[in-house]
């Protein structure tokens, strides 16, 4: 018996992309949510344009509906389903910009301290960029 036959006998479990999707769109969704209202004084504490901060925080809670909603589309046909592939495919771009705007307001000293010491950020961006290449072809 090789290789192959043995790997050919695993299952496949199609729906993974929900254990990473619901994760990464209740992160988005708890931090946009608890960032409401939108106001000024908290825009300023973050050294952010009123504009800007209005964008994170509808940007946060629009990617974590944007998963949920696109993961539910995939399971229809036609042009519902690709409707819904572009919806996790921006979903994904969008928590890319704000992860990127993050680990770079946090004014790191290198690339290796951001890859190194932050983590959590750099695990939410890769997560952002597998849905932003895969959509729903997950």
């Amino acid at each position: 018996m090789n290789i192959t036959q043995i790997t050919s006998k695993i299952p496949e479990f199609c729906m993974s992309h929900w254990l990473l999707r619901i994760p990464l769109a209740i992160v988005f969704l708890q931090q946009g949510l608890a960032k409401w209202p939108i106001d000024t004084d908290t825009a300023t504490s973050f050294g952010l344009p009123l504009l800007v901060w209005a964008f994170v925080v509808l940007g946060e809670i629009g990617s974590g509906l944007g998963l949920f909603v696109g993961g539910l589309l995939a399971g229809f046909k036609n042009i519902i389903k690709e409707f819904g592939d572009m919806i996790t495919r921006f979903s994904g771009i969008t928590i890319c910009s704000i992860m990127t705007g993050v680990i770079w307001m946090s004014e790191p000293d290198s690339f290796w301290d951001v890859i190194l010491y932050d983590n959590f950020h750099v695990m939410l961006w890769v997560g952002g960029m597998f849905f932003a290449l895969r959509g729903n072809r997950t």
